[in-house]
Formats: C-alpha cells, sequence, structure tokens
C-alpha cells in the first residue's frame, strides 16, 4: 500500500519553521514527508543536510523515479519541480522562466490527483502566493491543508494568501503542526470515535445538536439544509470534526455557536462537489448524435436554445455542453443562425468563481480530447484557458435552486448528481420545476443514479439507462400549479421563529412569502411581481414570460433589467409615481411583443405597498392580458378614443421627459466619448508598462526569495564554523603547547597563547612576517629553516636555548589542507628545559 504522502511548501524564510515542523514530527508517523522550497538554480542545495540534524527520520534529496517510503523525508532538488505519480517522485525540468516557478503547486496539485482524500498540505514561510491554488486543489478531493500561523512567519505573504483564500484547514505554529495533523489523521481514519453516526441516525433529522448546526448554517447563510440527506451532511460534518479534534455533534455545535468563521467553512465543505469535462461518455455521445440534433431542427424552432446546468460545481459539465453544441452546429448547416445560451447556477461562490476564470489544471488532458484541447482551449500557467468563444456561450450565477426563482422557457436542463444530496419530499419539489421551466419538448438530464420518481405524467423516457427525459405537455390542469407550490419550500426553521407578544394569535406570519401571498390570492389572480425600492424583484406570481426575459451578461435579477421592450419606460414612469400615491396607477393597452412574434395587449396595475410590514416600501406590478374581441368596428373605435383620451396627456408627459433625457444623455455621451478615447489610449500605455513591471516584480520575488534560501543555509553554516572555531581554540589553548601558524609568505596566521610567552607576539601582530618578530629563543636560523620546510616539505626538529637558560624542542612541518594543497607552515615549540636538567644531573652523577 502507497504510503500516505504530506507535502510541505516554504520559500524566504522557510528553513526554521521546517526545522520546527520535523523536529516534532515522531519517527513512527507512518508518513512520508516531500519539502519542496525556492532554491537557486545554479546553487548547490544544503538543505538535506541541515534538515537531517533535526529528525531521526532519513533526509534524502529527491531523484528521478525515487519510490516513496513511510518515515522518510524528500527534499526537492536545484532547478526541478518534483511530483508524485503511481507511489514514485517524479523530477521535471520548470517550464516557466525563472521567477515565475510554482514548484509548490506543482507538489499538490499531483498529491491531489495521486492521493485523494488522503492527501496533505502544508504552506509556511515566503513570498508570493505559491501553494494556495495547490491546497485549494487538496481541500476539493476532501484532503487536510494547513498554514503556518502568518504572525509567527519571517515571511507571511505565502501562509496569508492560503488563509485568505480559506483553503487552510489548520492554522497554527510549525511546532504545533504535526501534533494538530496527526490527531485529524487518526480521528478520520476512524469516524466511529466523532460519535456523529452513533448519536445522529440517519432518520433522525430532526435531533437537537443536527438541528442547532442547521439553523446556524440558514442564520448565517440564508440556505436551508434540513431537506439534505443527512448521511451527506453527517459526512461533511465528520471531517470538520477532526480537524478541530471535537469528539460529539453537540460540542461542535457549541463550537459553531462562539466561531461564526467556521460555520462559513462548514457551509464550503457542504457545497464540495465532484464534477469533470465530459463525466459519463454515453450520455454526451448520446446528446451530440441524438438530442441536441432533435432541439436544433424541430420545428417551429426558436433563435435561440436554452440550457440550465444546476449544481455546476466549478464550470466543467456547462463547458462540455458548449462543446458539444458547437460540434454539433457544424454538422446541421440548417441550423445556421440558431445560437446557445447556458445558465450554469451553483450555490457555491467559490465554485462559481473557479467557473468563471476558467482556468483548469493540466490533468483535464485525461477527459478532454487532444483534437478538443486543441480547438477549445489554450495552454496557460501549468493548466489550460477555455477559449472566449465557448466562455461567452455561458452565464454563471450563484443561485440557489430550491430558494431563488429558476430560469424559465429553457429548451434542455442538466441537473446531475445534485438529488442525490437531497431527500425524497425535496425531489418531488424540484421535478415539477424543472417541468415549469421547461418549454414543450424540452429535455431533462439527470446524474446515474437519479429518476423523476413518481413524476411520470411530467417527463417520459428517451433513454431511461442514460437517464434523460422529455416534458410532457398532457398533464392535467391541476399540475400546473405543482410548481408555483413548490417554489419556494417551507423552512422548518422558519417555523420556529419566534411570536412576539403583543401579536394576537390569529395574526399571520410576518414573512414575505406569507404577505406577499395574502394579497395576491385576495385581490389579484393575474400574473405578479413584487419589487424592492431599487427595482430588484423579490417575488414572482405566475407566468411572467411574456413580460419578463433574463438579461445577457451577468445574471440579474432587477426588474427594469429584465423587463421586455414597449413596457420598460411606461413602467418605470408609474414606479415613479406609485411611490408617492396610496391609489394604484393604472396603465392600459400597452403594447408587447411575444417571444415568438406577435402582440399582445395587457393592462398593467403599480401599486406600492405600505400594509403588511414585511412588503412596506415595496411595490406591486400587475399583468392582465387583454383578451382579443371580435366586435363591430364603432364598438372598437369608442373603446380606442375612450383610453386614448384617458392617456394622451399622462403619454405625452411621458415623452417629455423621455425627449429631454435623451437630449442630456446625448450631450453626456459626446463628452464622455471625448475623454474616454484619451483615456484609453493612457491606459494601454500603462497596462503595458504595468504588465512589464509585473513580471520584473515577480522575477525579483523570486530571486530574492531564493537568495533569502540561500541566506538562511549560509547563516547555519557559519554558525557551525564559528562553534568549531570556538571548539579548536579552547583546544589548543587547553594543550599549553605554543603552536604558530603561518602562511605560504611566512606571515603569522594564528598562534597560541601559550607561544604569546616565548615570542613577543599579540593579536595585533597577525599578518606581520616571522622575521619580524622578536623572540627568546637563541634561533637565528628560524626563518631559514620555516622557509626550507616550506619549500621541500621535509620535516625540521631541533633544541633550542633561550636568553632565560630555558630548552625547548622547535618542529617545523609543512601545514596541510582538507584538500591536500600546502598553505604554510606550523611550528610547535616544546618545553624541555625540566628534561635537560634531569638529563644534566644524570651526567654529574655518573662523572662524580
Amino acid at each position: 500500500m502507497t504510503a500516505r504522502i504530506l507535502g510541505i511548501g516554504a520559500s524566504a524564510g522557510g528553513l526554521a519553521p521546517l526545522e520546527q515542523f520535523l523536529a516534532q514530527v515522531p519517527p513512527h508517523s507512518h508518513m512520508a514527508y516531500v519539502v519542496v522550497q525556492h532554491l537557486d538554480p545554479t546553487h548547490k542545495a544544503l538543505l538535506p543536510e541541515l534538515l537531517q540534524r533535526v529528525t531521526p527520520m532519513p533526509v534524502r534529496e529527491a531523484t528521478q523515479g525515487m519510490p516513496i517510503e513511510s518515515d522518510c523525508v524528500y527534499v526537492i532538488p536545484p532547478n526541478a519541480e518534483i511530483s508524485v505519480v503511481d507511489g514514485l517522485l517524479k523530477l521535471a525540468a520548470p517550464m516557466e522562466p525563472r521567477g515565475l516557478r510554482l514548484p509548490i503547486n506543482v507538489l499538490f496539485s499531483s498529491l491531489a490527483i495521486a492521493q485523494g482524500k488522503q492527501a496533505i498540505g502544508v504552506v509556511l514561510s515566503g513570498m508570493g502566493s505559491d501553494g494556495t491554488l495547490g491546497l485549494q486543489a487538496i481541500k476539493a478531493v476532501g484532503g487536510i491543508t494547513a498554514a503556518q500561523q502568518p504572525d509567527s512567519a519571517q515571511f507571511d505573504a505565502m501562509p496569508n494568501s492560503a488563509i485568505a483564500a480559506n483553503c487552510a484547514d489548520i492554522i497554527a505554529l510549525p511546532g504545533d503542526l504535526p501534533t494538530r495533523i496527526l490527531a485529524c489523521v487518526a480521528q478520520a481514519s476512524n469516524p466511529g470515535t466523532s460519535g456523529v453516526e452513533a448519536e445522529e441516525p440517519e432518520a433522525e433529522v430532526d435531533s437537537t445538536p443536527l438541528k442547532r448546526i442547521l439553523r446556524l448554517l440558514q442564520q448565517q447563510t440564508r440556505h436551508d439544509f434540513s431537506l439534505y440527506k443527512p448521511s451527506t451532511l453527517h459526512r461533511r460534518m465528520e471531517r470538520r470534526m477532526a480537524i478541530h479534534e471535537i469528539a460529539t455533534l453537540a460540542l461542535y455545535a457549541d463550537y459553531l455557536q462562539h466561531n461564526p468563521l467556521e460555520i462559513d467553512l462548514l457551509f464550503k465543505e457542504v457545497l464540495i462537489g465532484v464534477t469533470s469535462f465530459f463525466r459519463d461518455a454515453p450520455v454526451w455521445q448520446h446528446l451530440a448524435e441524438t438530442t441536441l440534433p432533435e432541439l436544433l431542427t424541430q420545428q417551429p424552432r426558436e433563435p435561440h436554445l436554452r440550457a440550465w446546468v444546476v449544481g455546476c460545481s466549478t464550470g466543467e459539465e456547462a463547458y462540455s455542453l458548449a462543446m458539444v453544441f458547437t460540434e454539433v452546429l457544424e454538422k446541421l448547416p440548417q441550423a445556421h443562425g440558431v445560437t446557445l445560451q447556458i445558465f450554469a447556477s451553483d450555490l457555491s461562490p467559490d465554485a462559481i468563481a473557479t467557473a468563471r476564470r476558467g482556468h483548469y489544471t493540466a490533468d483535464i488532458e485525461t477527459s478532454v480530447s487532444a483534437e478538443r484541447l486543441a480547438r477549445f482551449f489554450s495552454a496557460h500557467e501549468n493548466g489550460y484557458h477555455i477559449n472566449s468563444n465557448i466562455r461567452d456561450l455561458v452565464l454563471f450565477a450563484q443561485q440557489d435552486v430550491v430558494l431563488d426563482p429558476p430560469f424559465t422557457r429553457l429548451d434542455l436542463i442538466s441537473c446531475r448528481n445534485l438529488l442525490i444530496y437531497f431527500d425524497q419530499s425535496l425531489q418531488s419539489r424540484l421535478i415539477p420545476l424543472f417541468h415549469y421551466s421547461l418549454r414543450a419538448g424540452g429535455v431533462l438530464l439527470l446524474g446515474s443514479s437519479e429518476t423523476v420518481g413518481r413524476n411520470t405524467q411530467l417527463f417520459a423516457p428517451i433513454q431511461a439507462k442514460l437517464r434523460l427525459y422529455r416534458r410532457q405537455d398532457n398533464t392535467r390542469s391541476g399540475d400546473t400549479r405543482l410548481p408555483v407550490k413548490a417554489f419556494p419550500p417551507l423552512s422548518w426553521i422558519a417555523k420556529e421563529l419566534p411570536v412576539p407578544a403583543n401579536h394576537s394569535p390569529s395574526q399571520p406570519k410576518d414573512n414575505l412569502q406569507a404577505a406577499a401571498d395574502q394579497v395576491l390570492l385576495q385581490v389579484y389572480a393575474p400574473a405578479a411581481v413584487v419589487v424592492n425600492d431599487e427595482g430588484d424583484i423579490v417575488y414572482i406570481s405566475g407566468r411572467t414570460g411574456k413580460y419578463l426575459e433574463p438579461a445577457a451578461g451577468k445574471a440579474n435579477w432587477n426588474f427594469h433589467a429584465m423587463v421586455r421592450e414597449g413596457l420598460r419606460t411606461p413602467i418605470g414612469s408609474a414606479l415613479r409615481q406609485a411611490a408617492d400615491q396610496r391609489e394604484p396607477l393604472q396603465l392600459q393597452g400597452l403594447q408587447v411583443q411575444l417571444p415568438g412574434g406577435g402582440m399582445q395587449s395587457v393592462d398593467i396595475t403599480v401599486q406600492a405597498l405600505r400594509e403588511p410590514t414585511t412588503l412596506r416600501g415595496m411595490t406591486m406590478i400587475v399583468f392582465r392580458d387583454i383578451a382579443q374581441t371580435h366586435a363591430g368596428p364603432a364598438s372598437k373605435s369608442k373603446s380606442a378614443t375612450a383610453a386614448q383620451r384617458a392617456h394622451a396627456a399622462e403619454l405625452q408627459q411621458c415623452q417629455d421627459e423621455i425627449q429631454t433625457l435623451r437630449e442630456e444623455n446625448r450631450a453626456s455621451r459626446e463628452e464622455l466619448q471625448s475623454a474616454n478615447e484619451e483615456l484609453q489610449s493612457t491606459n494601454e500605455e500603462l497596462q503595458s508598462t504595468n504588465e512589464e513591471l509585473t513580471t520584473s516584480k515577480e522575477e525579483m520575488q523570486s530571486m530574492n526569495e531564493e537568495l533569502q534560501t540561500i541566506n538562511a543555509e549560509m547563516q547555519t553554516k557559519l554558525d557551525d564554523l564559528a562553534l568549531a572555531q570556538s571548539d579548536m581554540n579552547n583546544l589548543l589553548n587547553s594543550i599549553e603547547i605554543a603552536i604558530l601558524f603561518l602562511d605560504q609568505n611566512l606571515n603569522l596566521r594564528r598562534f597560541t597563547d601559550r607561544a604569546s610567552k616565548i615570542i613577543s607576539i599579540r593579536e595585533s601582530d597577525i599578518g606581520r612576517p616571522l622575521s619580524d618578530l622578536t623572540t627568546t629563543l637563541q634561533y637565528p636560523e628560524l626563518n631559514d629553516d620555516a622557509l626550507d620546510t616550506l619549500n621541500t616539505l621535509a620535516f625540521s626538529e631541533k633544541q633550542i636555548t633561550t636568553t632565560d637558560d630555558r630548552w625547548f624542542t622547535v618542529r617545523i612541518m609543512p601545514y596541510r589542507r582538507l584538500d591536500n594543497v600546502i598553505d604554510g607552515v606550523v611550528i610547535t615549540l616544546l618545553d624541555i628545559t625540566a628534561t635537560k636538567e634531569l638529563e644534566q644531573s644524570l651526567r654529574k652523577d655518573l662523572q662524580s
């Protein structure tokens, strides 16, 4: 079994936290550690030997194809990128120029692919943002991510970048990170200890701890997860509990109560989705060969083919649909002129942001053919970027399919592997909603584990095995109200909101939906919308497709952007007037062009709402179609004349206001056009300069990080050398032997304290020639003998007296360096006075 791998990324200032981290790793953690640091590509790294001093685990510099073993540390070599493939270390030459390389992202991304939820990534001190994208990849597959506490880092840019991107599960000091990670791994490997499953059986959705957690989620994010499957919620919560070492769901609910940030992290955890390009190949083959050609060629045909990808996650499925449509359109010349508009929605703002960027890692090569990669993508920054012609076909929007208004007049809905997270009651509400959103003959695509359930009267299978269904139009009249009743669902959390004591029991609930429904059902039957003071739609009743349509571009639910041409101007004027009066305004006989090309007469009522309290400050707009009558010419003329008289003054006033606004707008536009041209030219110059400066800054930053790393390594070596020098000085002084070290020019290089008592030298004499030194030795040939030893490498030893009648053995030998180079001489002076005196005493005794 492949060892579990922990990747560590560091840059400038990273040596100290790396040492602190590895020093706290137990020698038998049953994991492998891969270290990536920004290194100078031209300089031999000292990192392996420096890290070996702080850990008993073997530290090795990685080589191509090296197998990964547990309880070992592997260090990236200079001028390389390292990745993990099939349990082996793979090295590659960097693709980007020096200064733009992101080796930490490369390692983390490979870990996410190779190990999935077993992957672990840690970001330590460093400049820039390397490692953030890699941590996001690990987090997306359910792995563990960690970052050094920024205030403990010498350079906090890399940890701060990871934390700002919300992709760091654990934030702690480097020395505390191993304990936290290993505890998380141990708890995650034994989910039974979390107490979630034992305390919260799947059937008991309303148990108190889970209810508290879901209430906190709804209060902070407005999204209701009460109808999600409990098993799904439990799995997501277990991971967060393991990270924080929380044993039970009740304790985790308490933790959420006092940590609002954790609520946001849990929200993102619940929304983690799994998707890929062209997932389930037979489905896409059927779409390309049968379903899309049928939609494109059916009669009568709309000029726009509209599709909705529900729960689009990071956008792969929406872009897959756009690519298949482009390919199909080329094969059907009779469909020329038809365009595709894909609405892709998801609850996660992070997933939508990723989808809008359209940038994907290089591993999409496994799911996207080389032909499609070349045609629809451009290679960019260790991955691929979707081309603009495909990107322009998709409109991404953050949307809650349970709570927000749906897209309508659709030809295709793709909702794959989303319903499996919902319970049966919510699934039964969404299927009618999809039926309501589709045009006649529209197609519904579900995931491989999903069906329409009992709603067979709404959808008929096209290919049941592929989960393709066609909208049925022969539903009973009562069924047409199903989507409206199912949207939005009634939240059990809203039911528990306390009622103020001063409210009478019979007073209706003070919430937006109940209040709007009460007014609409009592007074108005036709289609209607409720807008706030900014014109944003907050509620829709009935079918409003004749009068409203989503605007192109970013999703926008503003009424003024959605209302059709012909109604925008008179309704806009009426909204301004209605705000100042209590009586409703009546607009009669307005003409609106229908999607099919015909014209429809419509009466519109605009009324500012003041009761109940929830609707105060909002305005209701009600649409009533005018039925086409077949009365005689005289009756028609009389009716038209009465209507014209009633509104002539009002229309004239509106036209005058419009004309004034147009003139003011024209003058402003001319002035702005001139200024805009000048600013555009300046902006292009500044943009070019900014790009050059950005490139230079990134290169300088990377080189600075490399120099910081080298400096840290050199500083460590200097500390070692200083310690070695101190040891040597203490050793030489402790043996009490006079020693002189001379260089190749016989200049003094070093001496011991004992030598200063024989030869008159002090620290300031370092560098002076031997011949200039004053000595008590009666040895005038000392300089010549030293020079002879330097030239001949011959060992010299003589017994010499001093002026104070002491005897010394003077030894002269070559100074040989570690690299076997002669670099001077060493002179040792050993005091033999006592030996000489004993010798003389013995001689006297013998003579006597």
